[in-house]
């Protein structure tokens, strides 16, 4: 009982028929909700077993990350010489400001 529908096709038909047509469609939409949810709990499976896999590979809490050797300071705020930066990771707000002002990072850089 396949029927071609234009968009007003619904107004002429009677209870019946539209009862029948939402019993149908209800039931198709149950069926493929219940394909799709199978599929992704399939998938989620297989990414759970992926991640346990790789997680016995991977640096992960039993093994702790190797220490990084400590950073001398690169540049210092003319301003206030206690503020200091590497160069490394984000600027510091004074870096920032005074770039904006037109001074160059060149400036800031710590004497050896």
């Amino acid at each position: 009982m396949a029927t071609t529908m234009k968009g007003n096709d619904f107004h002429s038909m009677g209870i019946d028929e539209l009862w029948s047509l939402h019993e149908r469609v209800s039931s198709i939409l149950a069926r493929k909700i219940a394909q799709e949810k199978a599929k992704l709990e399939e998938r989620l499976r297989r990414l759970q077993n992926s991640s346990l896999e790789d997680s016995n590979n991977a640096i992960g809490p039993s093994r702790p990350r190797r220490p990084y050797p400590k950073v001398l300071p690169k540049y210092q705020n003319p301003k206030n010489p206690a503020e200091k930066w590497s160069g490394r990771g984000k600027q510091p707000h004074w870096v920032k400001a005074q770039l904006k002002a037109g001074k160059k990072l060149e400036g800031f850089l710590i004497a050896r």
